[in-house]
């Protein structure tokens, strides 16, 4: 899959914008500040309903607009699909696939991108609910529907700390609320499911990251990845539960999949055998969460924990480990989708990232990424990037494309700078 041409309409510092893409290798150069991360950002959103820099869609519109129109033409083989989205200031956001109007959670079954930036050093120092994040939205990508699936369980979180703050308020106790039973189950269905999609991720990624980590490195660092499941371990109130290492063994009555590595596999656990535990969990748990006001076990209090030399990387890793384990885990992202996914090779997308590299580790990043069918990268400085990564050069100046200002616009017939309406009121719901 690859972009072959992006147009934007008051998105971050661009009135509008019209670029044509190659395949292979794009490098977009600016000074910082100038708009060329703005450019990765859009596609980014289209693939992901996200933003890497922001938590908010409104910080993508241009200041004193009421939206902001990021379209793609997308090519995959000899099948071209235009894909736009339209950001609202105000409302849901609108998709639309070929002038026909979507579900904006949709959007990313239609394109696939991954994209590492240096906010995505968090993934190694930051707290779990990053690599949660990064896990979930790779789950997305590789299949759409646990996007209805995540938000149902995120709803059902919802109600369900509602329903304990209010019996914390009123001194209900646990034997009373038979009303949270209906909620404890509809929690365990779609935890369980999360849980053993996950684990299934992480084993086909673990490979990936050994390879990835090794190449861009050039050292084995014995690069691991491991699981904690808040349904085995008590509350420690940090998002995560007890830490499966190497070797874990499941206590009496607990199930014998956990998410631990054993060798050099990743064990991982069924939906049923995590109800299972989950049950026991909330049981166990019933009357902290009624004192806390809290669902206090879940998939939205898991961890994927790294390690290097059998060392967390958190807190043990050097900056450029760090940053090479970063890499790692969005290029075996792209692995597991170029290997799994019908769209073929992900757009990958490198947003500043030669700068923090050393010479060598920009040399291995650039033979990680050759062969992909399309790559896109920003840097302030051009020299920062190897010469065979340099065939495409775009330059960018105060929101403006500066080195190829002919390209008209996407479908050039229809530009206007709102999707239809009429057309979207039904099925424009926002992620």
């Amino acid at each position: 899959m690859r972009v072959t041409r992006l147009s934007l309409s008051d998105f971050r510092n661009y009135e509008t914008a019209e670029l044509e893409l190659s395949a292979g290798p794009n490098l977009f150069v600016g000074s910082n500040g100038q708009g060329k991360t703005n450019l990765v950002e859009a596609l980014g959103f289209l693939s992901t309903l996200g933003s890497h820099r922001v938590s908010t869609d409104h910080a993508m519109i241009r200041a004193g607009q009421d939206a902001a129109i990021v379209r793609a033409r997308l090519q995959n083989g000899e099948r071209s699909v235009l894909a736009e989205v339209q950001i609202n200031r105000v409302g849901a956001n609108r998709a639309q696939i070929n002038r026909s109007a979507i579900k904006t959670r949709e959007l990313p079954r239609y394109f696939s991108s991954v994209l590492f930036a240096p906010e995505d050093l968090a993934l190694v120092r930051g707290d779990p609910s990053g690599r949660r994040r990064f896990l979930d939205e790779l789950l997305v990508l590789r299949a759409p529907r646990f996007s209805g699936v995540m938000a149902d369980y995120d709803r059902v979180v919802k109600q369900r700390n509602t329903l304990l703050k209010s019996a914390r308020a009123s001194g209900v106790r646990g034997g009373q609320l038979a009303t949270l039973d209906i909620w404890d189950e509809r929690l365990v269905t779609l935890g369980s499911e999360i849980i053993e999609a996950r684990g299934r991720l992480i084993a086909e990624l673990l490979p990936e990251v050994r390879a990835a980590y090794t190449s861009i490195a050039g050292a084995d660092h014995a690069a691991k990845l491991s699981w904690s499941l808040s349904i085995f371990g008590s509350d420690r109130g940090d998002g995560a539960g007890s830490t499966l290492a190497t070797g874990f063994t499941p206590g009496a009555g607990e199930p014998s999949g956990t998410g631990s590595i054993a060798g050099d596999s990743f064990v991982t656990i069924s939906a049923a055998d995590a109800g299972i535990a989950f049950r026991d969990s909330l049981a166990r748990l019933r009357r902290a969460e009624l004192e806390r006001g809290l669902t206090l076990v879940g998939p939205h209090r898991d961890d994927l924990v790294l390690s290097l030399n059998a060392l967390p990387a958190r807190g043990y890793a050097s900056h450029g480990e760090s940053w090479s384990f970063a890499l790692s885990l969005k290029l075996a992202s792209a692995a597991v989708l170029r290997a799994q996914t019908q769209s073929g090779d992900p757009v990958l997308i490198l947003d500043d990232v030669f700068a923090e590299l050393d010479e060598n580790r920009r040399i291995r990043l650039a033979d990680a990424v050759d062969g992909f069918e399309q790559v896109l990268i920003t840097a302030a400085v051009q020299g920062d990037v190897p010469p065979r990564l340099a065939a495409n050069v775009v330059q960018i100046r105060a929101g403006r494309i500066v080195s190829d200002e002919t390209v008209e616009p996407v479908d050039a017939a229809n530009t206007d700078k709102t999707i239809n309406s009429d057309e979207t009121d039904a099925a424009g719901e926002q992620q």
